[in-house]
């Protein structure tokens, strides 16, 4: 991304990059954005949900029983102290390839409130394309992936059930 769009980079580690996303109060379960800010802070009280977004950066503006969730602004490159490399770590990927139908209630701006670029984002989805390795699992495989500097995903299950077991650690 830097070679190809060294600006939209320099504003990225420059303001970091703000998350907005409107949430009912009901789950809506057709929707890859569909949790309700009740089952997001789990609570029914406004206050209270006000209060646990704050403790998590997140500013809640209140439209009726909708929330407007506000994320940051975060870090969208961060250094990697073990790697010694800047990493790509933010959502951009997920905010912006959204279907259609789900765009409406989800945004990402640059921390300093401009737009994202446009041009860059879909060279962004380019790239992540052309970057990918599939990994072919089998039965029995175990896979470490250290999350600070691995963007990763999964593709749809050909062959379910899947079992993930997952350890978080320093």
């Amino acid at each position: 991304m830097k070679e190809r769009h060294p600006d939209f980079v320099a504003q990225l580690e420059e303001h970091g990059l703000m998350y907005i996303k409107v949430a009912g109060d009901r789950d809506d379960p057709s929707s890859v954005t569909g949790t309700s800010w009740k089952k997001a802070y789990q609570t029914d009280d406004k206050n209270v949900a006000k209060e646990r977004a704050a403790k998590q950066g997140t500013k809640l503006e209140w439209m009726g029983n909708i929330a407007k969730t506000i994320t940051g602004p975060v870090a969208a490159i961060r250094f990697d102290e073990a790697s010694c490399r800047k990493t790509w770590f933010n959502s951009l990927a997920v905010a912006y390839d959204l279907p259609t139908s789900e765009k409406w209630n989800t945004s990402v701006e640059l921390g300093s409130g401009d737009a994202v670029d446009e041009d860059a984002m879909k060279d962004m989805l380019r790239i992540l394309k052309e970057e990918c390795v599939a990994i072919p699992w089998k039965k029995g495989d175990v896979l470490l992936v250290n999350n600070l500097t691995v963007l990763h995903s999964r593709w749809p299950l050909i062959k379910p059930p899947r079992r993930i077991l997952a350890s978080l650690c320093k």
